[in-house]
């Protein structure tokens, strides 16, 4: 057989591979018996043996994997990777609509999908074809598992458009299939999520492909933005991504009826039908093929999610409602009063042991006095406990009231640090006394904390008694204070302190962000810093002179950075006491500046303020010319501004283009922007 002939020959295999494999996996309608697709399947991988040259990337045969072995890089997510904010009870979802109709300032449509249990993945195409598949990670940074995630069927390796895309989804083992391979595993595994995780990992991605595992998609991120969450659904469909039918629209526009006309499998209705299908999906949890723990609510325009913006944890529009978890009963023994950094308080009920789900409680946080009052909890009354999310200890309800006459239980009108009187700021009571103890020392644990500056051989407990004895009075005491000090003391041995100053010291090595994060203020969390210094504010000094002007649109001028924490910002950097912490802490050696990548580029545009829009011949993903832009000194913007200086156009630039013509930023097309960087 000749090339030429080869190569027909492949790619009619090859498109009726593709449309078996799409009737299949993701519309579960076999149109070929298995025996004709094993047929077409052998013969393409003849051929592709006999001409190797002729194999392309998005080959059907690549899905069996390979026997080589691999490594798991990691990559920094280009996309928001984030978890959600979590509701408990219908009361809480429709506190959060409202909530989200009145900031908006009109009647909002919501869109609900089923929260699936299992891996979280990113996938990234570029023309079309998958380039990179990334597991969730911390959030900032996943693993590449591209090779294990090729093997998956209902993955498609080549879209039916050639198009930039970055997509999030969900990869599950059906119910069905995890029975039948737990059964045959020496070691059982707990859950379908932990088998499809542990799977996921696996070295060989020729075991991967072995493992029947399947995935949904719920989110796409194109080079334009879409107007809606359900035309990118549709769009997403048309591509040939595999998502959940079981699919909820709500809200009171003419929209949602022509979309009743277009999806008949779709749930679709005014928003008061919205809590029916939360309960219907709770009562059919156990008859999907898949593991779900709960219903995903967002908000369906797309512009309004872009101005509600994100937190430092979640994004504000969108809402995991969680199913109810098993229940114990116990009764409340005493309830304490903690003191946060914030100096928010927060009672915690202390109960008689109680075992929920595999794992024994005794602690169950109260939240606030409203929480109490809800429930009428008063001491020594029976109550239900479950783990809310399957993780959360909460008290649900009280079974039977106390017969010691206990009324319902009120937080006291003073701190128990140090008895200042409590104001209540909404739903929480604060001590606003900067100087109490209880709030120090809780500032100083959240300061040392895995999550901020993970300093080793310095828990808890060594804070507790380093802060009784006064050794430390804040967390900048940390970095001064000589740990041979405590040789005096009964439990500390030359070799323990020897590893305490070593953590200590080893802690000065965090980079900027986690040394910003430390400082615990609130609303600036690890998203909001990731954006900071995205943006191009990747020291404290630039911070500090940008809160200064005391201009709000400083700081708003960055996607994702709404109105409350861009005032956070202005308010918390212009006060005497953090900048003079700062100082100290940085005096002590810390990291106030992001490290720079060493490079002999010239910084051709410091100072100046970018946006990208458009798709490029060059430039795929649109995330590699803005690392150019960075890696000269500019600062991107996701949105035209005043700020903005200079906008980077290539095909298909929308609405952005106009505005910038409109405010007179310069204007660079991809031909341009490529001799910039080569004359720089």
């Amino acid at each position: 057989m000749v090339k030429a002939e080869a190569q027909k020959y492949i790619n009619e295999i090859t498109q009726k591979l593709r449309q078996y494999q799409k009737a299949y996996y993701i519309h579960s309608r076999p149109s070929v018996s298995d025996r004709e697709y094993d047929r077409l399947f052998d013969r393409l991988v003849e051929l592709e043996k006999q001409f190797p040259d002729l194999i392309e990337p998005d080959s059907p045969t690549h899905r069996v994997g390979s026997d080589l072995s691999q490594e798991f890089p990691e990559f920094t997510h280009t996309i928001p990777v984030l978890s959600l904010d979590k509701a408990y009870t219908i009361r809480e979802v429709t506190e959060w609509i409202e909530k989200c109709n009145a900031t908006a300032g009109g009647n909002l449509s919501f869109v609900c999908e089923e929260k699936i249990d299992g891996a979280s993945i990113v996938l990234h195409y570029e023309a079309g074809i998958l380039t990179r598949a990334l597991t969730r990670g911390n959030g900032l940074v996943g693993n590449d598992v591209t090779p294990n995630v090729r093997t998956i069927p209902s993955v498609p390796l080549k879209l039916s458009r050639q198009v930039d895309v970055v997509v999030r989804g969900e990869i599950f083992l059906p119910k069905a299939f995890f029975r039948k391979i737990n059964m045959e595993l020496e070691i059982p595994y707990a859950n379908p999520r932990n088998l499809a995780s542990g799977t996921l990992r696996r070295i060989r991605s020729a075991e991967v492909a072995k493992i029947p595992l399947d995935i949904f998609i719920y989110e796409g991120y194109f080079s334009r933005s879409r107007p809606s969450h359900t035309l990118i659904i549709e769009e997403l469909e048309e591509l040939g991504f595999k998502v959940n039918k079981q699919f909820g629209v709500f809200g009171s526009t003419i929209r949602i009826q022509e979309l009743a006309g277009r999806h008949p499998e779709w749930t679709v209705g005014s928003i008061e039908a919205l809590p029916q299908f939360l309960k219907t999906e709770a009562e059919h949890r156990e008859s999907r093929e898949y593991e779900i723990d709960g219903v995903v609510i967002k908000i369906d325009e797309i512009p309004i999610r872009e101005n509600l913006g994100y937190t430092g944890h979640h994004p504000r529009w969108a809402l995991a409602f969680k199913f109810e978890a098993p229940q114990g009963v116990t009764v409340i023994k005493a309830i304490d009063v903690q003191v946060g950094r914030t100096g928010r308080i927060t009672p915690v009920a202390r109960i008689k042991p109680v075992t929920v789900a595999g794992s024994t409680i005794s602690n169950v946080t109260l939240h606030n006095q409203e929480y109490i009052d809800m429930l009428e909890l008063a001491l020594e009354d029976t109550v239900a406990v479950s783990k809310r999310g399957d993780v959360i200890p909460a008290i649900e309800n009280v079974i039977e009231k106390n017969e010691k006459g206990n009324s319902t239980w009120k937080i006291p009108g003073t701190c128990p640090g140090c008895d200042a009187v409590l104001e209540k700021k909404g739903a929480h009571h604060f001590c606003v006394n900067p100087q109490c103890r209880e709030r120090r020392l809780a500032q100083i644990k959240f300061f040392a904390g895995r999550e901020q500056m993970d300093i080793e051989n310095l828990g808890a407990e060594t804070i507790d008694f380093l802060y009784s004895k006064k050794i430390i009075n804040n967390a900048e005491d940390i970095y001064t204070f000589d740990p041979y000090e405590l040789l005096s003391f009964n439990g500390f041995a030359e070799k323990k302190i020897e590893l305490i100053k070593q953590g200590i010291e080893k802690s000065k090595q965090q980079p900027f962000a986690k040394v910003l994060q430390a400082l615990g203020i609130p609303e600036i969390g690890k998203k909001v810093i990731e954006l900071l210094i995205d943006a191009g504010f990747s020291d404290i000094d630039s911070i500090i002179q940008a809160a200064k002007k005391g201009d709000p649109e400083v700081f708003l001028h960055i996607r994702g950075i709404g109105e409350k924490v861009a005032q956070t910002l202005i308010k918390e950097f212009s006060r005497a006491d953090l900048v003079a912490r700062i100082a100290r802490l940085k005096q002590s050696g810390l990291q106030f500046a992001a490290e720079k990548e060493t490079s002999s580029v010239g910084q051709i545009f410091k100072d100046q303020t970018w946006c990208v829009t458009g798709s490029f011949n060059n430039f795929k993903p649109r995330e590699k010319a803005k690392a150019e832009i960075k890696k000269r000194g500019g600062r991107i913007t996701e949105n035209v501004s005043a700020n903005t200086t200079h906008l980077l156009v290539g095909s298909s630039p929308g609405s952005k283009y106009e505005k910038a013509l409109a405010l007179k930023a310069a204007i660079i097309t991809e031909d341009e922007f490529i001799k910039l960087l080569k004359d720089g």
